[in-house]
């Protein structure tokens, strides 16, 4: 595997979703997708129908270890917080520099973060920022298929 991919700056963007704490070990992205799904119509404001899946880390990011806990979220970008549907939580991504992979495949098969995080990172002129990590889900995303395409945004710094 040898994907480069491309250095962007992300803006700031208002997220509205839903989000669950987990672990590698206690995965529950099934239960938030399937409450978040049937309700996203329920976002009105939506700045276009790509979805964020979006994990923060309370903690920086420890490679290897499954039991990490951190907030996992289904949501979409808004133009603002006039109305949030109930059970949902706002989310303010804050901008900045992310190394940005597409990636054409299955979502559960894990070689792509492999290759990011103990091949690419390591030979790039940048370090994992302590940021949140996402995946935008877009117009090509297909759960479950092999040909599924998404892209892969990890926080980087110089």
């Amino acid at each position: 595997m040898n994907i480069q991919p491309k250095i962007k700056i992300l803006p700031q963007k208002k997220l509205i979703g839903k989000r669950l704490t987990m672990s590698l070990t206690d995965n529950k992205t099934f239960q938030l997708w399937h409450s978040f799904m049937p309700r996203r119509k329920e976002i009105t404001n939506s700045m276009a129908s790509d979805l964020f899946s979006m994990q923060v880390y309370g903690s920086p990011l420890k490679l290897g270890d499954l039991n990490q806990t951190f907030e996992k979220w289904a949501a979409m970008e808004v133009s603002d917080f006039e109305n949030i549907p109930n059970e949902m939580d706002t989310f303010i991504l804050e901008g900045g520099l992310y190394a940005v992979f597409h990636y054409k495949g299955l979502s559960t098969d894990n070689k792509i973060f492999i290759y990011i995080f103990e091949t690419w990172l390591p030979n790039s002129n940048y370090l994992l920022d302590e940021r949140p990590h996402f995946e935008i889900l877009g117009d090509k995303y297909k759960n479950g298929n092999p040909n599924s395409e998404e892209e892969i945004w990890i926080p980087i710094k110089e």
